[in-house]
């Protein structure tokens, strides 16, 4: 499976060189074997990207702009979608592709929501205590517990 990457090697805008940069960098840095294909200087990678791109994700005038992202003849998206799969660690899934062996495959959020919970759970408890931070502790917490009078011990 090869991921193709249609760029436009002359284009006047930066934004679309950047993000152009952006992916191919981020590809070669997870070692994704792609093909860039030029829509500037060959007009049959044009055509075939402006035909291949779902309609619903074509922007208003119908004219998708570089880098458009397909795998195979199968569409993956364009800058804003891989930067969301980015952002989210999920570009393999956004690619069609099996993570490599050894990553992390992506958390659900439910599960990525528990950990943060359970890291926060352990707080400082994880961490060593001197003997001055533990006295501390323990003057605070009896500042903190409600006095008990000897006219309450006798009621109880």
């Amino acid at each position: 499976m090869v991921i193709k990457v249609f760029l436009a090697s002359s284009s006047g805008s930066t934004a679309i060189k950047k993000k152009q940069q952006d992916v191919l960098g981020f590809l070669e840095a997870l070692k994704v074997d792609y093909a860039p294909l030029d829509i500037a200087c060959n007009e049959d990678n044009r055509m075939w990207m402006r035909e291949n791109v779902p309609v619903e994700k074509k922007p208003t005038n119908g004219i998708p702009l570089p880098p458009q992202i397909f795998n195979e003849e199968s569409y993956c998206g364009d800058y804003e979608t891989f930067f969301d799969a980015k952002e989210d660690n999920a570009v393999f899934a956004f690619l069609g592709l099996p993570p490599p062996p050894g990553s992390k495959a992506p958390v659900k959020q439910e599960e990525a929501q528990e950990e943060v919970e359970d890291e926060e759970a352990k707080g400082e408890d994880d961490q060593p205590v001197s003997e001055e931070e533990e006295e501390l502790r323990q003057l605070e917490e009896e500042e903190e517990a409600p006095e008990v009078t000897e006219q309450e011990e006798e009621d109880e």
